[in-house]
């Protein structure tokens, strides 16, 4: 019965044996992950500024007499030529001071016509002795005296034909017009100049930006030692979508002192703009390449991944075997990083794939289809 009894428990292992036995599944492949060797090349090193766009020139329009707006001769929104007729202001009380004003330089021109007669007249018969001089002297002081009256009213027909020209605003400049800011019927010029709208030249365009105290000195060190000019620096200047401006710009303006409050140096760059599709107010970033960088070791953007602040990247070694590695980063320049350090030119690293791997996976490596050339260049 004990015989029997270790057959049946024998044959119950060796089923159970052979059943577990039959249930194991082989591994898994190595998951399939797209790798890249890092490079080494030089580069040009980037800085970016925010800023705003503004017309290269901006005039406000002020009334520059009192009056009654008549009529707004322009369209807002939309371009104006030098010259041409913005506003018209009731110009009827500048009719009437001008036509005063010219009747009393006539009256005076007529007094002076008759105090030069006299003068003309009595100088003989002061030499005959006919007349006395002070008579003659009284002649001439008053000849002078009605040449300064006649030159104080010729002012006054100055003065009042710019008063009535002043009724007639026009534009200084070609460029954009904003909105008004009077309407028709409203009282302007008392006592200020009121603003009525401004007009904006557009092409060139500008981005005024600020730069740190701390950058300008590390630029103008670089400058220093190249013997550059700033205005020399090629802009580029990136739109809020992310396009980035056809036309390359320049350095236009350097403020002459840092500002204390913010420790920043006001500066402005121009663009061209043929087509007027940038207009004052816009967000735009000014970027240029302040350095280069002689064999930089580069990475992809995507093959970087950050642990507890650390950046790392999935290094596969000769037998495919995938470490992270600390690295230090550099300068981002277009989709690719500089390792300063952590790497060495060749390594290949993961860029496809990182969501899969782990610490001592073995992997099946794929070579990327990206170049360096493509990342760097990806303005």
């Amino acid at each position: 019965m004990i015989g029997q009894l270790r057959f049946f428990l024998g044959c119950m292992a060796v089923a159970i044996l052979v059943s577990c036995t039959a249930e194991e599944k082989p591994a898994p492949p190595p998951p399939i992950v797209t790798v890249i060797a890092v490079g080494q090349q030089s580069v040009p090193v980037y800085s970016e500024w925010i800023g705003q766009t503004r017309g290269s020139q901006n005039v406000e329009i002020r009334a520059r007499v009192e009056g009654f707006l008549e009529r707004v001769a322009y369209q807002e929104g939309q371009f104006v030529q030098a010259g041409q007729v913005m506003y018209q202001i009731d110009p009827s009380k500048y009719r009437a001071a001008l036509s005063q004003s010219q009747g009393m330089l006539s009256s005076a021109e007529a007094n002076l016509g008759r105090a030069t007669q006299d003068v003309v007249r009595y100088k003989p018969l002061v030499a005959e002795n006919a007349i006395s001089r002070e008579e003659y002297e009284t002649a001439v002081s008053i000849q002078r005296a009605n040449e300064a009256t006649v030159t104080a009213q010729r002012g006054t027909v100055e003065k009042s034909r710019l008063d009535l020209s002043y009724c007639t605003v026009t534009s200084p400049i070609s460029g954009l017009a904003g909105k008004t800011e009077v309407q028709i019927g409203n009282l302007v010029g008392r006592g200020d100049n009121t603003l009525l709208t401004t007009v904006s030249k557009i092409d060139p365009i500008r981005v005024r930006f600020s730069l740190s105290e701390q950058e300008l000195l590390r630029y103008r060190r670089r400058l220093r030692e190249s013997g550059a000019a700033a205005t020399e620096l090629e802009l580029t200047m990136l739109l809020s979508d992310g396009s980035v401006h056809p036309y390359k710009g320049k350095l236009a303006l350097a403020d002459n002192a840092i500002d204390p409050a913010t420790g920043t140096l006001l500066l402005e760059a121009e663009f061209p703009n043929p087509d007027q599709f940038l207009r004052p107010g816009q967000f735009a970033r000014v970027r240029a390449a302040v350095q280069r960088k002689v064999d930089a070791l580069l990475v992809p953007q995507r093959s970087i991944t950050e642990l507890q602040g650390q950046a790392r990247v999935a290094v596969v070694d000769e037998k495919n075997k995938v470490t992270f590695r600390n690295v230090l980063l550099g300068p981002r320049v277009g989709n690719a990083y500089v390792v300063e350090v952590g790497l060495n030119k060749g390594e290949r690293i993961v860029v496809d794939g990182l969501q899969k791997v782990r610490e001592g996976l073995m992997v099946q490596p794929k070579p990327s289809t990206l170049t360096l050339d493509s990342l760097v260049n990806k303005f």
